[in-house]
């Protein structure tokens, strides 16, 4: 199984990157997302997700983990597959995504190529579900200047956002400490806390 995968970027499309790593290329479906941080040339480290089947062995490669992660919850939702799961992610960051589902924005998630009404609120559907069991955010000690969760908003938003992202308590807390989310928007506090949690 591949963690990540490093090598020179030999080959860049709309779509797709063949990493060179030692004489070997090796060719991974990408996001928009991913492809927009990447040059030809560049040396990059990109974190894989595998699709292995009878008649193929695709590989997926991420720019960052938390996009990785947002893949892997996506092809666990019903009839959403690796190419869906792709399309959602061009048109969608992590926070942008965990923050379409926790505020069931379905025309956020149906702006991406074949990804219809119906399959957009399944996937709001099944990550709300999942958050809702997999969710400890009620023990996460605030900062002293941060408001407890439910008597504001927008870190209510941001929390419950991260957890959507499949990340616990125990892992966004000592992120959120570093950071000053005064006067920050969701998307903002999710993307610096994502940002301390890959220091």
């Amino acid at each position: 199984m591949f963690y990540h995968i490093e090598g020179s970027v030999a080959e860049l499309e709309p779509g797709l990157v063949v990493l060179d790593c030692g004489g070997v290329g090796y060719a991974l479906s990408v996001t928009l997302n991913t492809v927009s941080n990447i040059h030809l040339g560049d040396r990059v480290k990109l974190y894989v997700a595998e699709s292995i089947g009878e008649n193929n062995f695709d590989l997926f490669g991420f720019y960052t983990k938390s996009e990785k992660r947002c893949f892997d919850m996506l092809v666990s939702v019903s009839g959403i597959g690796p190419k869906a799961a792709l399309s959602i992610l061009s048109y969608s960051t992590p926070e942008t995504l965990a923050l379409a589902v926790m505020n069931d924005d379905v025309k956020a998630l149906t702006v991406a190529p074949g990804v219809g009404k119906k399959i957009a609120q399944r996937v709001i559907l099944e990550l709300k579900d999942k958050m809702s069991k997999d969710s400890s955010l009620q023990d996460i000690q605030l900062p002293a200047a941060v408001p407890a969760p439910g008597s504001d908003s927008t870190m209510s938003d941001a929390m419950a956002a991260l957890s959507v992202l499949g990340y616990s308590s125990t892992e966004i807390a000592p992120a959120l400490k570093k950071i000053d989310p005064s006067g920050m928007s969701a998307e903002e506090i999710i993307k610096a806390v994502l940002k301390q949690m890959v220091k």
